[in-house]
């Protein structure tokens, strides 16, 4: 049994499946549901799901999508965008959605954090911290799929997220997401020092060295997006996942 929850992230944009690099020039990848029903065949521990446009365009979560996608997922799912209320937690978990992911929302009115979490219970909630390099060398939070900087230093936000109930925190570094370079490994080793909270690292993942040195660091689980979407030198599309086995002995 693998200690160590192995994620693959799916990023929606207007409906499509696509896959970003530095959260900038998405490549249309396919179906969702065609990507789900793979992994359903692949023993794979739990599945987040993104919607990339719905915060940036201002639009509410697509909650018929939604309840395609849950009709079709036989594992624990994740989702987020475009969430700014309560009203849209319940309607999501009410389709069958296990947690939801908190970005911008939680950004903006931090409460919404603490109101889910005393409703719904702090397991269904994961805050998402988006992380840039900043010009003078330090880290700064982004939101809204990296279109916007706030002024949120990521250990201190980390541990605000903590406080007002998030149950676990999905870290992403904008410099390495979609590149298959690795993670950021220092800003991972950081953010789970500081909090008690399960830590999901993202961004950057292309090899199974990459889970092992996130989970050194002190991630409780690994996502990848790119590495479970393409194949090869020229990024062939092939939705994939590692066999349990190659997975326990890497973790």
């Amino acid at each position: 049994m693998l200690t160590t929850r192995v994620i693959p992230t799916l990023l929606l944009k207007q409906g499509g499946l696509v896959k970003t690099t530095k959260f900038s020039k998405p490549v249309y990848i396919g179906d969702p549901i065609n990507a789900i029903k793979i992994f359903n065949t692949k023993e794979v521990d739990e599945l987040i799901i993104l919607d990339i446009s719905a915060s940036r365009d201002g639009r509410p979560p697509a909650f018929e999508t939604i309840s395609n996608i849950t009709a079709e997922c036989f594992m624990p799912l994740a989702y987020g965008g475009g969430i700014r209320t309560i009203e849209n937690i319940r309607a999501i978990l009410k389709a069958g959605v296990e947690k939801v992911v908190l970005n911008h929302a939680a950004l903006a009115t931090p409460d919404l954090v603490r109101a889910a979490a005393a409703e719904f219970g702090s397991q269904a909630i994961i805050v998402s911290i988006d992380v840039k390099k900043s010009l003078f060398g330090g880290f700064q939070v982004y939101s809204a799929s990296g279109a916007r900087v706030s002024e949120k230093d990521p250990v201190k936000w980390a541990r605000q997220v903590e406080a007002l109930g998030a149950g676990e925190i999905y870290l992403t570094s904008v410099d390495q997401e979609g590149t298959m370079s690795g993670y950021k490994l220092d800003l991972v080793e950081t953010v789970c020092a500081a909090v008690s909270v399960p830590v999901i690292a993202s961004g950057g993942a292309g090899s199974l060295e990459d889970f092992k040195a996130a989970k050194q660091t002190g991630a409780s689980a690994v996502a990848a997006g790119a590495m479970f979407v393409f194949q090869g030198p020229h990024r062939a599309v092939l939705i994939t996942y590692p066999p349990r086995d190659q997975l326990e002995a890497a973790l």
